[in-house]
């Protein structure tokens, strides 16, 4: 699994399936095998591309400050040195305000845009958990930290299957590559620093937006925001899952990018 030096940082991706490129950005605080669920689907029929995001997995972990439209610079680059032109994007969560400025900054690269969960900018609750998030792994050890942020990212039906809550916080614990503490207060930062509202219009790729209808985290009227600001987006609420819908119904959210993607041809 290859790095590359870029900007300044070593950053990880990954490569696998064939045919037309399809870039996979993840959110606050996972790496690229947030999206290992919807390999599946997509493999057969993409090249889907994965990347950790700088202070996540195995990229370097600078203890300065990140920003939205410099991790927008580290995905551009990477496509740079891949040698690829255009790609098809989708990005989760914080990976959707990464996609939206690669989508502003270099429109030229964008084939479409998938933003998932994803917001143009957070309303004072959000910013509130987020600020929160950030600064708590200073204060609580990892196993405490998911136990507080977990009930936001999944929904009542998740919670209730038998210890599937407790196998995740055993998985995140355990995780060869978590990220570090000042990492996390970085991206937090991030999150909090980026304002897409008055630029959405610039949008001018295809545009799906996906929202969990038991989301609280980036609730239904986030990704409404979305869709009403870009021109011609297609907004699309899933019954079945809170924020972390790609874990909740793997096979409902890749059906719908898979039929966006296919409408394209």
């Amino acid at each position: 699994m290859p790095k590359v030096q870029l900007n300044g940082i070593d950053l990880f991706y990954e490569i696998k399936g064939t045919g037309e490129p399809l870039l996979l950005i993840s959110g606050f605080l996972c790496d690229h095998s947030y999206w290992s669920v919807l390999m599946p689907y997509f493999t057969p029929h993409y090249q889907i591309i994965r990347l950790d995001n700088r202070g996540m997995g195995r990229s370097s972990a600078p203890d300065t400050p990140y920003s939205i439209q410099e991790m927008a610079d580290d995905t551009a680059a990477l496509l740079d040195y891949l040698g690829i032109d255009q790609v098809h994007i989708a990005g989760h969560s914080m990976g959707g305000q990464i996609a939206q400025e690669l989508a502003l900054i270099y429109p030229q690269k964008i084939k479409s845009l998938i933003l998932l969960s994803s917001l143009a900018k957070g309303d004072e609750r959000f910013n509130s958990i987020i600020e929160i998030w950030g600064e708590l792994p200073q204060k609580i050890d990892m196993r405490l930290y998911q136990r507080v942020i977990l009930p936001w990212i999944f929904s009542e039906n998740f919670y209730s299957i038998a210890d599937m809550i407790e196998q995740l916080i055993e998985w995140a614990v355990h995780y060869p590559f978590s990220p570090q503490i000042h990492s996390i207060y970085h991206h937090s930062r991030a999150i909090l620093g980026c304002d897409t509202t008055n630029r959405l219009q610039n949008i001018l790729c295809p545009t799906l937006v996906l929202s969990g209808k038991q989301d609280i985290l980036t609730p239904v009227q986030f990704s409404e925001q979305l869709a009403a600001g870009i021109l011609g987006a297609k907004l699309s609420v899933i019954n079945g899952g809170g924020h972390g819908f790609i874990i909740e119904s793997p096979k409902i959210v890749g059906r719908a990018m898979l039929d966006f993607l296919a409408q394209l041809h």
